[in-house]
This record gives structure tokens, C-alpha cells and sequence, in this order.
């Protein structure tokens, strides 16, 4: 829990590391997934995801969340320039749910060669696992580290000895209070409420599919193990054995397959012995779908607003999860991700169940209380997300569901395409 009764903290509350992973779909004219090879080999920060035709960009880390922002939309018009000129013209999916399926051999496993072949046999082991058709959602990862000045200084005031122990200690207890914390991102950023009818039955094109959800890949039908996770976060190591025992039982063939929407990650390598050798190195969120209705595919202010609810959490008390508020705290993701969130209720570790929206209000009510000496800035992104709950118009999945309904496909491909001509012209 940071001190943020100290001057000398307080004023570096908001000084941190972003970075951003977006992901997706490449497709042709008429919305079906191309085929072809990965059109960036060798980059670095264009790669691929589950599918060949899955382009995932992987930022720089940047100290402010506008340059991270802006690089993402550098690597957009450095993709978009490419797809537009090759042999057959390729588009960008702007949603994060899939465009036309036609069977699961539509899906192109991404492959690797050489060195890398081990990646393909893995997504070959996803795709018997879970499917093909879920490894087509896409969206956008939230990488963020708390500034090292910030918490050097506020180590001194922890009565902590061993600054890596501290550190550790920090991100663990983060990590277990954005589990609880963590549906509201969901709800904020979620915005793909149309599928269609092709990624239900076969052949079923051009016919829009509506389940109730605001968000699919962050609901139950989503990105999801077969069970509930429940993590040890007493302090690193426990941590990461309580992830290495999934993969002992047989129920992960390998950590990187716990889909759960929060991450620790250590600097370089990203595995269990590096976390525990190493420590943490940022914090990474997954639960942000692709807002279509911005270029680039993530709202500035919603990364502003992941931020502050990772320093606000910060800055709270710890409430230990047990086994049962540790899958009740899934359960809450789930919840969030649903369409009307004045009717689905969640409940939280000290409370009883109530809305969604009763609950978000009250707590963007506390953040910007807290916030209240801090620049008009972070309290107009903290006004912006709240509107989202006050008035259930302004969020996106409504939005997107008003805009691109009667036709989610063929109006989804139109967009692409003006977003294509649009940066070939300099547009942002």
C-alpha cells in the first residue's frame, strides 16, 4: 500500500511505464480471413497471435500513455500501408469479434519453423483444447509499471529491508486487488456485442447474433480455462507455484495458457522461474476489447483510466482474497462483460450483491474523491467513464450495436476500408 500521505509520493503517484499489445484479424473485401503468410517477418513488434492471419503489435514501453497511444497508431498506418499494397489487398478487422467463419480450417494455425516450431505445436494443442473459433477474438493487453523513483521512495516509509522484497510484495498484493477490481475495465472498454450468425452455425452468414453480451470474449463464452484459478499471494514464489501447480495436475499443458485477465511479468523471459529469480517487472491487463469507434482501436482515456485505478488500488488498503472471493472475483469479470449491467449483479469481497452499475458508481465516486487535488485532467477521465454508467447509451457495446446491427459484417468491412483510405490519405 503506497503512502500516499507523503508529499513526496503523492506527487509521483501518476509517473509510470505503458506499453500496449493490440491484435487483429486481417481479412479481404468482402470480410472473409485471408490465408496468406505473415506479411511482417522479422518484426519485432508486429507479430502474430493463435492465427497466421492474426497480427499482434507489441509496443515500445513508453512514459506517458499518449506516446504509447500514438506508437500504436504509427504501427496501424505501418500495417495498413503494407496490406494495401500487396497482390490481393488485405483489410484490418476493426472488431474484436470474428468477421465471416467458414469451418475451423478458415482458422490458419500461425506457423513456425525451425527454432520456433515449437509455437505452432502448442496453438495446435490450443486449437484441439478450446477451438478454433475462440482463438479468433482479438483486443488490446494493458502493460503498466509503477515508476521506479516512486517506489524507491516509498520503500523507505514500508519498514521493508529487501527493496526486491518490497517490490514483489507491491505487485503481488496490485495483482490481488485488481482481481477484485478488475470487472470494471471490462465494463468500461467492452464493445463487441454483434456476432455473426457464422460463428454459431456454419454457413449461417450475414445474420447478426446478439447473446446478451456487451463483451464476448470477456464472458462466459469467452477466453476462459475450465476452471476457476485460485491464486497464492502471501508473496512471489507461492505466487508462481500456485501457477506451476495447474500445469503439475495436468489442467495447463503450460502457464501461458491461464487465460485469466491479470498478469504479473518479469523483466525479459516471460516464465514462472524468471518471476521468482527476477520479480515483477509491470503488471499486465488483458480484458480490453478493440473499440472500432476510435482509430488505432483503444480510447485515450481508457488507458488514462486503467492507470488510475492501478494507482488507486495501489493507495487502498489490502482485503485478502480467499478461495471463495477468488471465484467469486471471476464470476464478477463474467458479470461485467453482460449487455444491461443495471440488472446482472456482482458481489465483492466485503459486500453484498448489487449491481454492476450500483457498484461501479460507488466506486468511481471514491477515485474521484481521492483524485480531487489532482489535475482537471484526471478528473475528466474519471466524469467520462462514470457517463458510462449513468447513461448505458454512452457505452460502446451500445453504440456499436445501434451502429453496426442489420449487417455487422458488411458494415464492419466498410469501416475497414475507410480506415485503410483514410491513413493512405494522412489522416490519423
Amino acid at each position: 500500500m503506497l503512502h500516499t500521505d507523503q508529499p513526496e509520493i503523492k506527487e509521483l503517484l501518476l509517473k509510470g511505464q505503458f506499453g500496449l499489445e493490440k491484435e487483429n484479424l486481417r481479412v479481404d473485401e468482402n470480410g472473409y480471413m485471408v490465408h496468406t503468410a505473415h506479411p511482417f517477418p522479422g518484426d519485432k513488434h508486429i507479430l502474430r497471435d493463435f492465427c497466421e492471419n492474426q497480427v499482434e503489435v507489441n509496443t515500445p514501453v513508453f512514459d506517458s500513455a499518449k506516446e504509447a497511444v500514438d506508437c500504436l497508431a504509427e504501427y496501424d498506418k505501418t500495417i495498413q500501408m503494407k496490406l494495401r499494397g500487396l497482390p490481393e489487398r488485405e483489410y484490418l478487422w476493426p472488431f474484436s469479434n470474428p468477421p465471416y467463419i467458414k469451418n475451423e480450417e478458415d482458422i490458419p494455425v500461425a506457423l513456425f519453423l525451425g527454432d520456433e516450431a515449437e509455437k505452432t505445436v502448442y496453438r495446435e494443442y490450443l486449437s484441439d483444447r478450446y477451438g478454433r473459433y475462440k482463438m479468433t477474438f482479438c483486443g488490446i493487453h494493458f502493460n503498466y509499471s509503477f515508476d521506479e523513483e516512486l517506489l524507491k521512495k516509498d520503500f523507505v516509509f514500508s519498514g521493508e529491508t529487501d527493496y526486491k522484497k518490497y517490490k514483489n510484495q507491491f505487485y503481488i498484493e496490485l495483482a490481488e486487488k485488481a482481481s477484485a477490481y478488475g470487472w470494471l475495465l471490462v465494463a468500461v472498454t467492452a464493445a463487441s456485442p454483434l456476432l455473426d450468425g457464422s460463428f454459431v452455425e456454419k454457413k449461417k452468414y450475414d445474420q447478426d447474433t446478439f447473446n446478451g453480451m456487451a463483451t464476448v470474449r470477456c464472458s462466459e463464452l469467452g477466453y476462459w480455462n475450465y476452471f476457476s484459478p485460485v491464486f497464492d499471494y502471501s508473496n512471489i514464489e507461492n505466487y508462481a507455484d500456485s501457477i506451476q501447480a495447474y500445469v503439475d495436475e495436468g489442467l495447463l499443458q503450460a502457464p501461458s495458457e491461464l487465460y485469466y485477465p491479470i498478469r504479473l511479468k518479469p523483466s525479459g523471459k516471460n516464465t514462472l522461474q524468471n518471476l521468482k529469480e527476477n520479480g515483477v517487472n509491470h503488471i499486465e491487463l488483458r480484458m480490453f476489447d478493440l473499440n472500432p469507434l476510435v482509430p488505432g482501436g483503444v480510447e485515450i482515456k481508457d488507458v488514462l483510466f486503467a492507470q488510475l485505478l492501478l494507482v488507486w488500488l495501489a493507495s487502498i488498503s489490502r482485503k485478502p482474497l480467499g478461495r471463495k472471493e477468488q471465484v467469486q472475483a471471476v464470476q464478477n469479470f463474467k458479470h461485467a462483460a453482460r449487455y444491461d449491467l443495471k440488472t446482472v449483479k456482482i458481489v465483492m469481497p466485503d459486500g453484498e450483491a448489487e449491481t454492476v452499475t450500483e457498484t461501479a458508481l460507488k466506486i468511481l465516486s471514491e477515485m474521484q474523491d481521492f483524485y480531487r487535488d489532482f489535475p482537471e485532467e484526471v478528473q475528466e477521465v474519471l466524469a467520462f467513464e462514470k457517463e458510462k454508467f449513468i447513461d448505458a447509451e454512452k457505452r460502446y457495446a451500445w453504440i456499436i450495436r445501434k451502429q453496426y446491427g442489420n449487417g455487422y459484417v458488411k458494415k464492419g468491412i466498410e469501416l475497414a476500408k475507410e480506415r485503410q483510405e483514410g491513413i493512405n490519405i494522412g489522416k490519423k
